[in-house]
Formats: structure tokens, sequence, C-alpha cells
């Protein structure tokens, strides 16, 4: 038989974009179910999204690409970029046949409908409600660990944890987090020390009229380079970044009594944003040109909210506008109380609005409930009372209802699993890029005290978001910042804002 690998390489690249067509029209729905759909479209919306999941399925296990694939790896691309999208097309592939069509529609109609449960039950403070469904939502995620393990020759939690970012291992995550929680143990308790000695932070006056924080959201979102013309803010009861690269989509959530919520999700977000939009065009719907993971994509937010937007300098140039947009006295908006305001430890039950410091316990108790539900050490009936215990044991606090413990996230109830370390690894890969960035761009901080993050996005433009996905999220940390992913420079970063 004659072998035409180039060919059967140009076959994969047009049925690829097709499945990545029908993903964006998914990932769509989704964001409207999360931001504008009455809770009553919610069974058809299930239905809608049930299907694309199984069209795009279809697409990628029907046997020609099992024999395109062959023969394109006879002779694989030359170009560096090429041969990358044939090797995550390949394991795509792997992942895809792994997995039988009636599981993968399944767990989008169950996931869809535990979620919409999911919304009472936290408004209501009440799990018993979402029990049933999230009970259906795990047996289905157990099935297709059990699918995927073997043919990744992986374990489950790994097989699920390479979803979203290939290459995370539990080996690998525990010990990070287990080293983690020994400095916590330590830290936590000097910085709660050294900050009660200090002037407690100035609350700023409200109301804050929720036009005006969205106008201001608009306006930030904007200033750090999120063009208009390719993106939309909305509301939503969870922030998040979805859409295309070319038609991203933020949400963020308002609160009359507070604005920083708001103001600060839509920095988060619009760092997710940024990244999504730089990434490489040319291969736009490949595999290659997509985003290197989610603890890449989460150290790109979190470089711009963390990094850049809560530094020093840049409070400095935000204090003023904030004054200008609600009003008041001008002591709330110093910099030197939006620091004390903004970089402030706390003990607190809700992971979204956690600390820096703090915020890693929330994951590693994520982790290790979620490894246990997996694994059949833990059922669903008894996660709220195993959730209170883990984080007594790690912040020394217990929540007073599920709602404030575990009913606060949205993930499990949505059938992601495997998915939570990438928040922690994400904030340490921030900080090595963050000081890489320092390294490279010696006017940084004089650019942020004008509220400039150009200099800091056209770095990470060339360093992370054009690389796509043609390297794994250790090799990318290498070739940014000269190593591997490195906590110390998380846990000197922690130790410069927090204890000194």
């Amino acid at each position: 038989m004659n072998m035409h690998p180039e060919a059967a390489y140009a076959r994969l690249t047009a049925r690829v974009t097709r499945i990545a067509t029908i993903n964006e029209a998914a990932g769509m729905l989704g964001r409207d179910a999360a931001a504008m759909m009455p809770n009553g479209g919610g069974a058809a919306r299930g239905d809608q999204m049930a299907v694309l999941a199984g069209l795009a399925h279809g697409l990628a296990t029907e046997p020609q690409v099992t024999d395109d694939l062959a023969e394109a790896e006879t002779v694989p691309p030359a170009d560096q970029w090429h041969a990358a999208n044939l090797r995550l097309m390949r394991h795509a592939h792997t992942r895809a046949t792994a997995i039988p069509a009636d599981l993968v529609e399944a767990q989008v109609r169950a996931n869809s409908a535990c979620e919409l449960i999911w919304r009472e039950a936290r408004r209501t403070a009440d799990f018993a409600m979402v029990r049933p469904a999230l009970q259906e939502v795990f047996s289905l995620v157990r099935q297709r660990a059990a699918a995927l393990a073997p043919a990744l020759g992986l374990s489950p939690w790994d097989a699920l944890a390479d979803g979203s970012q290939r290459g995370t291992l539990a080996a690998d995550v525990e010990p990070v987090f287990d080293r983690y929680e020994e400095f916590l143990r330590d830290a936590l308790p000097r910085a709660e020390a050294l900050q009660a000695s200090r002037t407690p932070p100035l609350r700023p006056d409200g109301p804050f009229p929720l036009d005006r924080q969205e106008a201001l959201s608009r306006r930030l979102s904007a200033r750090l380079g999120l063009e208009p013309e390719h993106s939309r803010l909305d509301r939503s009861a969870h922030p998040f970044c979805g859409g295309t690269p070319t038609d991203v989509r933020i949400t963020t959530r308002y609160n009359e009594a507070d604005f920083s919520s708001s103001l600060l999700s839509t920095l988060h977000e619009t760092g997710h944003a940024l990244y999504e939009r730089g990434l490489p065009t040319a291969f736009a719907r490949q595999p290659v040109g997509e985003a290197a993971g989610m603890a890449v994509h989460e150290s790109q937010s979190l470089i711009v909210e963390m990094q850049a937007c809560r530094s020093d300098a840049f409070l400095g140039w935000l204090g003023a506008e904030l004054q200008l947009v609600f009003g008041g006295v001008a002591a709330p908006y110093a910099p030197s109380n939006l620091v004390r305001l903004w970089r402030r430890v706390v003990r607190g039950f809700i992971r979204v609005d956690a600390d820096e410091m703090t915020y890693p316990a929330h994951v590693i108790l994520r982790f290790r409930l979620e490894r246990a539900l997996l694994a059949g050490d833990l059922v669903v009936a008894d996660l709220p009372g195993a959730w209170n215990d883990h984080m007594q044991g790690l912040l020394g606090v217990s929540p007073p209802n599920d709602a404030l413990g575990v009913l606060q996230d949205i993930h499990w109830y949505d059938g992601l699993v495997g998915y939570f370390p990438n928040y922690t690894l994400g904030a340490m890969a921030a900080a090595q890029l963050m000081a890489a960035v320092r390294r490279a761009v010696p006017g940084l901080d004089a650019a942020l005290a004008q509220g400039d993050l150009s200099p800091l996005i056209a770095w990470l433009r060339t360093n992370v978001h054009a690389r796509g996905s043609l390297l794994g999220f250790n090799d990318l940390l290498r070739e940014a910042t000269g190593k591997p992913l490195d906590p110390a420079d998380f846990q000197a970063h922690l130790t410069a804002r927090y204890l000194s």
C-alpha cells in the first residue's frame, strides 16, 4: 500500500478543526447556562450539550482516525510545531477511544442536572438535596477513570488529571502539597502576628452602585489589554473565563456593599482571557495551538491579579482610580491601606475569597478528598463531615454550614475531578514567572505604577502565550525561567509579601 503521511496529516488537521468547532459551540452553551439561562432550560440544555459531546466524540473515534494517525506517523512532520500537533492528536485519540460513547453523553447529562440542583442546594445550604445527583456524577467519574487509566498507563486519578494538565501526577503533587502544609504551619501564625501588630485596614464606605462597578471592571479589563471587540463581560454566580480566542467571555459577580469581589475577579479572569487572546493564530483549533493546560492557564490569571495588580506599584495607581469612581474620603483608597486590605491573611471558609497564603490549603483539602472519593475510601454521604474535619486540620476553622463548606464550588457537581491542584500549581508557576519577568524587564514597577501592564503582557505573549501547547508545563517553565516548577519561588514571594 502506498503511504501518504502528509495527506493523512492534512485529513487529521481538518478533522480536529471540526471537532474543536463543535467543542466551541458546546462551550458557548455552557457559558450561557452559567450566565444567562433560566433554570427551567436546564434539561434541554443538558440534552444539547450531550449531543454535541457525542458528535465530537464520534468524529474523534471513527476508524479513519486510527488509519490516518498510523499513516501520518510513518514520516512525522519535520517542523516542531506540526510534529507536536501530531503527538497531541495521538494523545487525544488514545483518551477518546478509551471512553465509551454512551458514557460521554451520560456524563454530560448527569453533570448538567447535578449542577442545576447544586445552585439551589448551595443557596439553601442543603447538601442532602444534591447528594443523590452527586453520587451519580461520581459513579460516572469513576467509570471514566477506570476506562482511561489502562489506556494511558496511569492511575485513575492521574488519568483524570491528565485531561486538564498533562503531566500532573499525584505522586508529584502530593510532596509539593505536604511541604507547603509544613510551610503554612509555621508561616501563617507568624503572618497573623505581624498583621495584628499593624494598623488594621480601613474599609471604604459603600454602597457601591453596581453600574459603577461594572463600568470600572470593563475599563480595567480594557486597560490591561483585553480588546472589547474580542471579548464580553457578564455576570454569573461563579466568575469564569470561556469562549474562544477571538470571542472571549469572562464573568464576574457584584456586591453593592463591597466592590473588591467584582474588581479582583475581573482582573483574574482578564488574565485568563489575555492568555486565550495570545495563543498562536496559525494553529487555531489545533491541539498545539491551545493553552498548555489549566495550571499554565491559572498562572496567567494569577500573575495578572496577584503578582501585578496587588503589587505596591499598581495599587498606588489603582487607589486614585477607585476614589474617582466611588468618591468618599481618600484614606481607604491610599495604597498603604489597599495593601493592608487586599493582602491580608485570614483563616476563612471560602476558597475564591482566600488570600495567597491560605488558598493552597483549600486546594490541598479538595485534592485529598477527591482522591479518597475516587478510590472508594470516602462515600459521598460522608463528604460534608470529612470536609469540615480537613478544614479544621488545615486551617483550624470549621464551616458553620455546607454552603460555606462542601457546597461552595461548582467543580465536583459539574464532574470536574483531578482539576483542583492546577490552582496552586498555577500560583507557584506565577511567582516563578514573575521573578523571571523582573529579571528581564527592569522598568516593570515603573510601568505598573502608571497602571500599565503592557511590558508584563508583552513578555508573557512571547514566553508563554505564543507557545501554545508546544511544550508541557515543566518544559514551558524551563524555557521561560530556566528551571521546572520550583515551589521555593512561591514561598519566597509569600515571605517577602507577608512576613516582612
